[in-house]
């Protein structure tokens, strides 16, 4: 080419498709003109267009006439040859929005733009599509320095673009299924990702069932505007075309139902869907269809094929998870089972790897070593082993790993205790086909109690002897304390019945000498003095007395709650001066201490006569101390205290520092009328009162004592478990007096004892009507004209009843009639397990003037009777 050709013409000496067309075409008749009067400008553009292999387009003039070159003339499809030399608006409209203000600001600004993966819509073909370029517009200036022309040097990216936004789509699908391990989940994530990517209506995996009869939807993504097709469905019904192309596994793309020839068979079944747009992809396995990846439009749509590649991505993907969800879900029902199996079995089972790491203990393992879950995976577990089994255990285990013989041993294992127990180890090695090791399973199975037993019996026969002479030595031991327990009980029944005689001639001797005092003038001074000698002496057999019920546990107790510790300092100045000032006094009081339920008077009785033995034993002074706390007596203890039950006591104990007592002494201290004292200065029965106190109230009492170092006699009373009442306040004694309306009927089998109770009643202002027996009791209440507010009675009587008897009758008889019991000797009657009965009120004998009138008041006074239930 010359230069002188190329200005007459300048598209003279290019070859290619579009120069052809520029040199057939008549150029005067469009905007261009003739290109004989072309501006230098444009020849030189167009020539440099023309030669050059890059996709180039020049937009020149106002109305962007278009000139492009032939590797530009495929990106506009079908707009070729009608776009070039005419106006872009008319063959860009479709995306002349976009493209225009991109043109316009190369014009006006002389400015070059450039973008990379630049999109575009553009409609080049049969299907509208987005395409995406890397372009460069620049300004193409005529001979004064305007623009006039806009020259776009361009390059496709689309294919790549679609690649990497599909891949990177099916990365993130992927990525989403595997946070899924349920199959159901899994199609749920799927069909939502796929329906929201591509602006689906519907999406979903159908399974094919029945031989590909039939599809099952278990939950499909909608947008809420279409339905869900989750359930069962015919797939015969959408006709023969479409069961083979889902055989074929070809993919079924249908832009709209209504004209698309496989929707024609089935047209009722696809009108049914509600789906005039969709894409469907089979997957067929072992040549057979087995699932359909699906996604509807409502509307009919033109489908890309990116588009229909992502879902045939998608399916394959969703397959794949599914069936993987699935195999897990196998893998985890089976190791449920295993594991199931595994910890219902009352055996330790492992399991290790081809090499011997152990990867699983069960539950029956940790439960028996305590030892935290999977702390004792790989060669851990050998630090279970006592140290002086672990080298011969490693050993035998080694040998079975590289030979797959068995394992067999028995070694001493750490139990959750911290205690070694002997287990037997056992293994079996599991082959695959070709005879290779795989895995090993083993138990351990605890046999420390029979290796206990074989031991035992060993030493059994070893030492039979020796046990055969213990056993009888310890029965021997046995029948001397049951020969005690019923010389003790004996002379309880004999002192209790002594107790009850002893106590009804006290009675007529001490109410007469109150009388005689009472009665006596002042002026007989030497007539008083005699007779409150003898109401002493009195006084002091009937304190024998009770000590005598005390030790027969026959004296009725009236127990209460107790603070032990604030009976003891409610005590301290008592036992002050009754020690004297050579023995010094000290009360320890236990933090805490329990409540205990006795009869205070009786326990501080008790006290007391610990008290001064103690005294008594350290003539020359010394240290008694008094003590206070709460303690457990188990099973070691009561096995040697047959009588003593297991259980939480609060221990009362007095320690002297005195001379201490014998073996010999010890064997009898709790005798009655056993004593070391010199004549005249002990009865013997100060500790039997205690024990019999302490039995009846259910505790214990034990003395420790050796000669020259002392003695500690320890009371333990029962802890009182629940609730607990406050301990009653001591009255302040009175002698209250009757009237003439109130009636008190007397019922005493002793003459003399009957006469002073009635003359004692009638002195404080009551009526008095007085009886021998129940039978003629019973004979006065009858009486209608007979009113009786008050029936006091002895509890011992001759005939066929008793007081406890007399008083039912008596209140079946008059509901409201008040009873005070007097005994000497309760027995049964009213007083069980040492306690009198709920509700009874007793007066014991002997009783002064003083009391009588206080209990018959109180009585008196009080609310009426409540009905009891009988005694089981």
């Amino acid at each position: 080419m010359t230069d002188g050709s190329f200005a007459s013409d300048p598209l003279r000496g290019f070859g290619g498709e579009v120069a052809t067309m520029l040199r057939g075409m008549d150029l005067a008749a469009t905007p261009l003109g003739d290109q004989r009067g072309w501006p230098q400008s444009l020849r030189t553009t167009v020539g440099l267009m023309l030669s050059a292999r890059a996709q180039i387009v020049l937009f020149w003039g106002p109305d962007y006439l278009a000139l492009y070159n032939d590797a530009y003339a495929p990106t506009i499809g079908d707009k070729h040859p009608r776009a070039l030399t005419r106006p872009a608006r008319e063959n860009w409209s479709e995306l002349w929005d976009d493209l225009e203000p991109l043109l316009r600001n190369v014009r006006e600004t002389g400015e070059t733009f450039h973008a990379e993966d630049r999109p575009f819509y553009i409609e080049r073909g049969k299907r509208p599509e987005t395409v995406w370029f890397d372009i460069s517009y620049q300004a193409v200036r005529d001979e004064a320095g305007a623009v006039a022309g806009i020259l776009c040097i361009v390059s496709e990216q689309t294919r790549r673009v679609l690649t990497e936004m599909r891949l990177n789509f099916l990365v993130e699908l992927s990525d989403r299924l595997r946070a899924h391990s349920d199959p159901i989940s899994v199609k749920r994530a799927a069909a939502e990702l796929v329906g929201r990517k591509l602006g689906g209506g519907r999406a979903g995996y159908a399974e094919i069932v029945d031989e590909a009869r039939g599809f099952v939807i278990d939950e499909d993504w909608t947008d809420g505007v279409m339905p869900s097709l989750a359930g069962r469905h015919d797939l015969s019904a959408f006709g023969q075309p479409l069961l083979e192309r889902l055989r074929s596994g070809a993919v079924l793309r249908i832009d709209d139902v209504a004209g698309d020839a496989v929707a024609q068979s089935g047209q009722q079944a696809f009108d049914r869907l509600g789906a005039p747009g969709m894409i469907a992809v089979p997957l067929v396995k072992d040549g057979a269809p087995r699932a359909v990846f699906y996604l509807h439009a409502a509307a009919p749509r033109f489908w890309s094929d990116e588009e229909v590649e992502i879902v045939a991505g998608a399916a394959e993907r969703t397959w794949a998870a599914v069936e993987q969800a699935r195999a897990e879900q196998l893998v985890v029902a089976s190791e449920a089972r295993f594991q199931a199996i595994a910890n219902s079995i009352d055996q330790m089972i492992w399991s290790t790897q081809a090499d011997g790491y152990h990867d699983y203990f069960n539950d029956r393992w940790y439960e028996f070593t305590g030892a935290p879950y999977g702390s004792t995976d790989g060669a851990a577990w050998t630090g279970m082993f006592h140290h002086e089994d672990q080298e011969r255990t490693w050993s035998t285990w080694r040998h079975s790993l590289e030979t797959g013989a068995p394992y067999y041993i028995e070694y001493r294992l750490r139990h959750r205790s911290g205690q070694y127990r002997w287990v037997i180890g056992r293994a079996q090695c599991v082959r695959d086909a070709t005879g290779a090791i795989v895995r090993w399973y083993g138990t351990c199975t605890d046999i420390h109690d029979l290796k206990t037993a074989e031991a035992a019996l060993r030493e059994l026969n070893e030492t039979l002897e020796a046990r055969v002479a213990s056993a009888i030595a310890e029965r021997r031991t046995a029948e001397d304390a049951l020969r005690q327990a019923q010389k003790m009980e004996s002379l309880g029944q004999l002192t209790g019945g002594v107790a009850h005689d002893f106590n009804n001639l006290l009675q007529v001797v001490v109410g007469n000498l109150e009388i005689l005092r009472r009665n006596l003038p002042e002026e007989f001074g030497r007539l008083r003095r005699a007779a409150e000698n003898a109401t002493t002496g009195a006084n002091r057999a009937a304190m024998l007395t009770q000590r005598l019920l005390a030790f027969s546990r026959r004296q009725p107790l009236a127990p209460q709650p107790i603070d032990a510790n604030r009976l003891v300092t409610g005590m301290a100045e008592l036992l002050a001066r009754t020690l004297g000032e050579t023995i010094h006094l000290e009360t320890v009081q236990g933090a805490g201490a329990w409540r205990v339920e006795a009869d205070p008077n009786q326990l501080e009785a008790a006290i007391l006569n610990l008290a001064v033995n103690a005294r008594d034993a350290m003539p020359n002074g010394g240290k008694l101390t008094i003590e206070t706390s709460n303690t457990h007596l188990d099973k070691a203890y009561t096995a040697e205290h047959l009588e003593v039950p297991v259980g939480q006591y609060v221990a009362l104990s007095v320690s002297d520092n005195g001379s201490g007592m014998t073996k010999e002494t010890l064997a009898k201290a709790f005798e009655p009328f056993f004593t070391t004292k010199e004549v005249g200065k002990g009865t013997g029965l100060g500790l039997s009162m205690v024990y019999g106190f302490v039995k009846q109230s259910g505790g214990h009492v034990k003395i420790y004592s050796e000669v020259g170092e002392g003695t500690t006699v320890k009371i333990y009373l029962p802890r009182l478990v629940g609730e607990t009442l406050e301990e009653a306040a001591v009255a302040e004694t009175i002698v209250p007096e009757g009237s003439r309306s109130e009636t008190v009927l007397v019922v005493e089998d002793d003459d003399d004892v009957r006469m002073y109770s009635v003359e004692v009643l009638r002195e404080l202002g009551y009526r008095v009507l007085e009886a021998y027996d129940g039978s003629s009791a019973l004979r006065l209440l009858a009486r209608p004209e007979s009113r009786v507010d008050l029936l006091f009675t002895d509890v011992v009587l001759p005939g066929d009843m008793n007081g406890e008897q007399i008083a039912k009758q008596a209140r079946a008889l008059r509901p409201d009639l008040k009873v005070l019991f007097t005994t000497g000797y309760a027995r049964n009657a009213i007083v069980h397990h040492g306690r009198l009965d709920v509700g009874v009120e007793l007066i014991t004998k002997p009783f002064t003037y003083a009391d009588l009138a206080a209990r018959i008041r109180d009585v008196l006074d009080a609310p009426p009777p409540k009905p009891q239930p009988p005694r089981g």
